[in-house]
C-alpha cells in the first residue's frame, strides 16, 4: 500500500504541472488588462506601460509561467494585482469556511443518501421505494443555484429562520451552525439524489447474489445480512461515485458561495475573475487541483478497505 501511495504521489507531478500550464494557458488568452484595471480606465498610457513592467506582464508568457511555476515550488503563489497582498496568504484565510461547506454538503449527502437507498433496496417497489426514486429525480432536476435562491427566498425573507448571508463566528456556534445549513443543503441535496440511486442499484444487485441467500438460509439476522455482508460489499461503486462528487461539491460551492455571499475559496474566485486579478485565479485553481487529486487517492485507499480482494501492487 505504501508503495502504491508512492507511486500516486509521484504521478500527481506531472498532472500539476499539466494544470498550471493549461491555468497559466489560460490567463494568457484571458480577455482584459489587469494593470489598466488596477489603475483605472482613466489612466495614462506611460502609468499603465510602467504597472505593467512591475507586474511582469510585459515579459513573454513562457517566462512569466516559469517564474510563476518557481514561485509555487517555493511556496509563493505570488501577490494580488488589486490588493498587492500574498496570495496565500488570501488562500489560507478562506480556505476553512470552503472545507467547512464541502464537509457537511458531503454529509448531509451522505445522511440521507445511504440510508434511503438501503431501504429502497430491501424494501422493493413498496411506497418506500417509489418515494425514494421520486426524490432522487426531483433533487436531480433541481439546479443548484436554483434550489438555493428558493431556499432564500422562503427560510431567510419569508419566514426568517435562517441567516439570509454570511458565515457567523465562532465556529461549531449555534449561529455558525445556522449560517451553514442553507449553503450545505442547496450543495448537497442534488448529490443525495443521484447517491440515493447509485446506492439502490448496487445493493439490489448484491441482496440477489448466493451468499447473500446462504446467510439468510444459515439463519443469520436480517439486520447483519443487510449492513454486514451485503452493504459492506456494495460500496465499492458507491465509493467510486463519492470520489467524482468530491470536484462536483467543488466546483458547485463557487455559486453557491456567490449567492449565500460565503467567505470561501469560491467567491473569492468568483471575484478575482470579475477584476482580471489572474494571480488569485491561478492559486485557487492550482488549490482546487490538488485536493480533487488527493480526494481520488483517498478514494483508492478505501476502495481496499471495504473489499479485501483489492490489492495493490
Amino acid at each position: 500500500m505504501l508503495k502504491y501511495i508512492a507511486r500516486r504521489l509521484l504521478v500527481t507531478i506531472p498532472v500539476l504541472i499539466g494544470v498550471t500550464v493549461v491555468i497559466s494557458l489560460i490567463v494568457y488568452l484571458a480577455p482584459g488588462n489587469p494593470a489598466r484595471i488596477a489603475l483605472g480606465m482613466n489612466a495614462q498610457p506611460e502609468a499603465v506601460r510602467e504597472l505593467e513592467r512591475q507586474m511582469g506582464l510585459n515579459q513573454p508568457p513562457w517566462l512569466r509561467y516559469l517564474e510563476w511555476l518557481w514561485g509555487v515550488l517555493h511556496f509563493d503563489l505570488g501577490e494580488s494585482v488589486r490588493t498587492g497582498r500574498p496570495v496565500s496568504a488570501m488562500i489560507a484565510r478562506r480556505f476553512p469556511p470552503t472545507m467547512e461547506l464541502a464537509l457537511a454538503s458531503m454529509m448531509l449527502t451522505l445522511i440521507i443518501a445511504l440510508p434511503l437507498g438501503v431501504i429502497s433496496a430491501v424494501r422493493q417497489y413498496s411506497w418506500i421505494d417509489t418515494s425514494s426514486m421520486v426524490f432522487a429525480i426531483f433533487w436531480l432536476s433541481m439546479p443548484s443555484f436554483w434550489l438555493a435562491l428558493i431556499l432564500l427566498l422562503l427560510f431567510s425573507v419569508e419566514w426568517s429562520i435562517f441567516p439570509i448571508s454570511g458565515r457567523s463566528t465562532p465556529v461549531l456556534g449555534a449561529t455558525w451552525l445556522m449560517s451553514l445549513i442553507l449553503p450545505a443543503v442547496a450543495t448537497g441535496t442534488r448529490r443525495a439524489g443521484l447517491l440515493t440511486r447509485m446506492t439502490r442499484s448496487s445493493m439490489l444487485e448484491i441482496l440477489n447474489e448466493d451468499y447473500i441467500r446462504t446467510a439468510r438460509g444459515k439463519g443469520i439476522g436480517e439486520t447483519a445480512v443487510i449492513y454486514t455482508h451485503a452493504m459492506k460489499n456494495a460500496m465499492i461503486p458507491i465509493i467510486t461515485l463519492i470520489g467524482l462528487q468530491i470536484p462536483f461539491i467543488f466546483s458547485g460551492s463557487v455559486i453557491i458561495e456567490t449567492v449565500f455571499s460565503w467567505p470561501g475559496m469560491g467567491r473569492l474566485l468568483v471575484n478575482s475573475v470579475l477584476q482580471r486579478d489572474y494571480p488569485i485565479v491561478q492559486g485557487l485553481v492550482l488549490v482546487y487541483a490538488v485536493i480533487v487529486i488527493f480526494s481520488n487517492l483517498l478514494v483508492d485507499i478505501a476502495y481496499s478497505y471495504f473489499d479485501p480482494r483489492i490489492e495493490y501492487e
